[in-house]
């Protein structure tokens, strides 16, 4: 079935599409906390504060929708999309929203938002409320740039966000739910004090070294499908010079070194999460799980089965 035929029938007679999922898509992970489990730590001093109802994540999201009214919409909503492209209404008024882009729906407004169907996105999504809700929803009503930068710390955010997720994978415990939410506050920061988070340790400074700059690029891209020409835009070389100066430098090809560095951090997922292996290829850019086996066996000269129940340490 061509599904974008579809879309574009629906489109030019004003219709709403039938073709909408709301769950199902592969790699994806979302945690939806009990309501009173939700009620009991709203009612706590910590949990006045901030708390969380929903979390999760959605790759490669095709004919991801949602459609939410006042009555229905009681929480904050953060979208931040990694890759692909997507939409965003707001009580009549639409946004587009590209890939490293983030956004925080306000609550108690209808809203409706959905992945573009040509380009479909992959978005991390908290929903969140408290005392400081509003606070931190405060000038992201609208789609909000998070570029890549020689500071950018994109992989470090991600990383904040495995920790709220696998924090509360582990249950609903008191101790818990409050480390959960000041991971969340911190998380909700990255993007509240965009520059204070990218300056705040001298580690993530970069020197100017062109091959240490790419580096950093396909790490901190290394949660999305990327390209050489955008590697190669980055570093204001064409592919070819870039390839020859990296492997003179690296001693790797472009394409080889940043296919070790998904395998490196798909190593970390195995020895550290309990996450499926086609969820672990999402997470790091690759849609085909086949092709994620071949080169995990390629690089690591076993396969990531083997690999996860081989002893280590």
């Amino acid at each position: 079935m061509d599904y974008f035929i579809i879309f574009a029938f629906f489109k030019k007679y004003n219709l709403e599409p039938m073709i909408k999922i709301k769950s199902g898509f592969p790699g994806e992970r979302a945690i939806i906390l009990p309501p009173s489990i939700v009620d009991e730590f709203q009612k706590t001093e910590f949990g006045n504060v901030l708390y969380m109802t929903d979390i999760g994540f959605y790759p490669n999201a095709m004919f991801h929708y949602r459609k939410r009214s006042r009555q229905e919409n009681k929480q904050f909503i953060l979208i931040y999309c990694v890759e692909g492209m997507g939409w965003i209404e707001i009580e009549g008024v639409k946004f587009k929203i590209d890939t490293n882009q983030v956004i925080i729906l306000p609550k108690e407004k209808a809203h409706a938002y959905g992945s573009n169907e040509k380009n479909p996105w992959s978005i991390y999504w908290v929903h969140f409320d408290g005392e400081m809700g509003k606070y931190f929803a405060t000038d992201l009503e609208k789609p909000k740039l998070i570029c890549t930068e020689n500071n950018s710390r994109i992989e470090d955010r991600i990383k904040l966000f495995d920790e709220i997720f696998d924090t509360l994978k582990n249950g609903y415990s008191n101790s818990n739910l409050m480390y959960s939410v000041v991971c969340l506050i911190h998380f909700l920061s990255t993007f509240k004090f965009l520059e204070v988070y990218r300056n705040s340790t001298n580690s993530s400074k970069q020197t100017n070294d062109i091959v240490t700059r790419t580096i950093h690029f396909m790490r901190e891209n290394l949660h999305r499908k990327i390209q050489l020409k955008e590697i190669a835009d980055y570093s204001g070389l064409s592919v070819s010079h870039l390839s020859a100066l990296f492997l003179k430098k690296a001693g790797f090809t472009l394409i080889g070194y940043l296919a070790q560095l998904k395998i490196q951090q798909a190593c970390h997922y195995i020895d550290f999460t309990d996450l499926k292996m086609n969820q672990i290829a999402q997470k790091i850019g690759i849609e085909d799980p086949f092709y994620f086996t071949r080169l995990f066996t390629k690089i690591m000269g076993m396969s990531p089965t083997k690999y996860k129940n081989t002893k280590k340490g």
